[in-house]
């Protein structure tokens, strides 16, 4: 029998994003900590920036009798500190740690992490102050944390997520080399930029020096620290196989571990709740369609959409436009189609003549002005899609079976126009489209079959190759992934695969849905965090054993 892999005794995990939902780290994090909770109890801490000073964290709930007698130990040690729980399911202890006395010894602190390090900090600029801060006081708190309340016979991991937290690790390692560090980089920082600044990341992947494109697209500082951190962690991870190849090209670092990131699905609403909230998404959606457009469509259309952070490119919502209007020429078209672009933009306010057309629910049978989006924008002549969309004429006429609408706000349930959150929009969706260029995970596509909406993504996103990997081969729509093969140079190829599946989406019968829906969820259920867990445990016990041969030899 297998030895049994080292477990840690605790776990400290920082990231920008504990206590604080900017981006999808906020998911990997917060629902895989009900499975480390049971695992751990109070073991498991998390560290995470105390952005809101005086106000209150909509995410923290403070407790004061918490490791009262640390929090002054820390406070003498120049250490500000709020302790409590996070309130996301297994409330775990999160500890959210403020920086700003940190920013008058940032220059003696990058001048020791060139001397030690060969980190280059002299290039910063925009968020590398502030990440670099946080950074060096969560080590800061795990140092003290760890000396005033853990004895030294007990196994110990910090883990980082993301470039944000490298400074920290990279201070461990050299004050606190007992505890083992580990990595976790989500997206290299240089890869996104390259794919950013529309380099063809792909085609000339082997060509790629990560230190020579750092230079050429001015991201020294963030690559720098990103590298080297790589190199000196107990374990360096990331979430999936594509991302493990940019690891080793352009961190010249192969991971040690890849951790694929998983979900919990305990907020999908079960049954009569869940068709209720399906149909009352789906009748918001068309209302809005409508309301926009002059028209009269009902629930037999087709509600298909994109989703997630404003990356026009990465994020495929170019191509997504693209696949639309090819749809909005396919004679063999039957079924009125209505796509939606949930993405949040510059918004500057919800439009008065929507909200006053959906409050009377009375439509003329006219369309409003610019009928292709629910909100007023502050850039309306410089935002990516609106500018796609005049160029394709895409203006939602009537007499057309695609409608496509811009929802450019962050969908929290009081945006004026559509007033639900996330999820209970993305229920009334009958198929979600993300063609991502560059995806390392995708969490959005997860998110969609968990609510047993098929998707389409592509073997460019970390999700598309696990799902390619889970069925051996290309996820078809019947499987309720459509997985389309996607290069530098095939971008029309790609529109075309989107559109035919839509056209092919709009032609199943009623069981070929039920089907697809079914197996969709059940798909999804393979990536819970208690199948993914056993990744973070072969993490644990690699970054237990590096750290455990370091102190032998000290």
């Amino acid at each position: 029998m297998a030895n049994k892999g080292l477990f840690p005794d605790y776990i400290f995990e920082s990231s920008w994003e504990v206590c604080n939902k900017v981006g999808g780290i906020y998911a990997v994090l917060s629902t895989r900590a009900r499975t480390l909770c049971n695992m751990l109890g109070d073991h498991l801490i998390f560290i995470g920036p105390d952005c809101w000073k005086t106000e209150p964290c909509p995410y923290f709930k403070e407790d004061k009798a918490l490791f009262a007698d640390w929090r002054k130990k820390a406070s003498s040690e120049g250490l500000s500190v709020k302790i409590g729980r996070w309130t996301v399911p297994g409330e775990p202890i999160a500890i959210l740690v403020n920086f700003d006395s940190f920013y008058s010894k940032k220059d003696a602190i990058y001048g020791q992490l060139w001397e030690d390090f060969q980190v280059d900090s002299l290039h910063a600029y925009g968020d590398y102050d502030e990440a670099s801060m946080f950074s060096y006081a969560a080590a800061r708190v795990v140092q003290s944390f760890y000396y005033y309340n853990i004895s030294p016979d007990k196994k110990v991991v910090y883990h980082g997520n993301e470039w944000m937290t490298g400074l920290g690790l990279l201070y461990i390692h050299k004050y606190v080399p007992e505890i083992a560090t580990i990595f976790t980089t989500h997206a290299t920082s240089i890869g996104r930029s390259i794919a950013g600044n529309n380099k063809p990341l792909y085609d000339y992947f082997e060509g790629y020096n990560g230190n020579q494109m750092a230079a050429e697209l001015n991201m020294q500082s963030k690559h720098s620290i990103e590298h080297q951190t790589a190199k000196y962690v107990d374990c360096f991870t990331t979430v999936s196989e594509i991302t493990a190849r940019e690891c080793k090209q352009l961190l010249d670092k192969p991971v040690d571990v890849v951790l694929p990131n998983g979900f919990e699905n305990d907020f999908v609403p079960k049954g009569a709740v869940f068709t209720r909230k399906r149909k009352a998404a789906r009748e918001k959606l068309l209302a809005i369609a409508n309301g926009l457009t002059g028209s009269n469509l009902d629930d037999h259309t087709l509600i298909v959409s994109t989703s997630g952070r404003y990356e026009f490119r990465n994020k495929g919502i170019d191509v997504f436009i693209d696949a639309m209007n090819i749809l909005r020429h396919d004679g063999r078209l039957k079924r009125d189609v209505v796509a939606f672009i949930d993405v949040p933009a510059w918004v500057r306010e919800p439009r008065k003549d929507l909200q006053s057309r959906l409050e009377q629910v009375f439509n003329d049978g006219t369309p409003l002005d610019s009928p292709v989006i629910t909100h007023w924008l502050n850039n309306m002549d410089q935002d990516n899609t609106l500018n796609k969309l005049r160029a394709l004429g895409m203006t939602n006429a009537k007499n057309e079976h695609v409608k496509i609408i811009f929802i450019p706000c962050y969908l929290t349930g009081n945006d004026g126009i559509v007033n639900l959150s996330y999820y209970d929009v993305l229920l009334g969706n009958d198929l979600c489209v993300f063609p991502s260029y560059y995806e390392p995970w995708g969490y959005t596509p997860l998110e969609s079959i968990a609510f047993k909406i098929p998707c389409v993504t592509t073997d460019l996103a970390g999700f598309g190759l696990w799902v390619n990997a889970e069925l051996g081969r290309y996820g078809e729509l019947a499987d309720g992934v459509k997985v389309v093969h996607r290069t530098d140079s095939n971008y029309a190829d790609v529109a075309n695969a989107i559109e035919e599946t839509v056209y092919e989406y709009s032609e199943f019968s009623a069981a070929n849905v039920k089907a697809a829906r079914s197996n969709a969820e059940k798909l999804s259920r393979k990536a819970l965090w208690r199948h993914f867990i056993k990744y973070y445990e072969q993490a644990y016990d690699f970054a237990l054993r590096k750290a455990a041969e370091r102190v032998s030899k000290a």
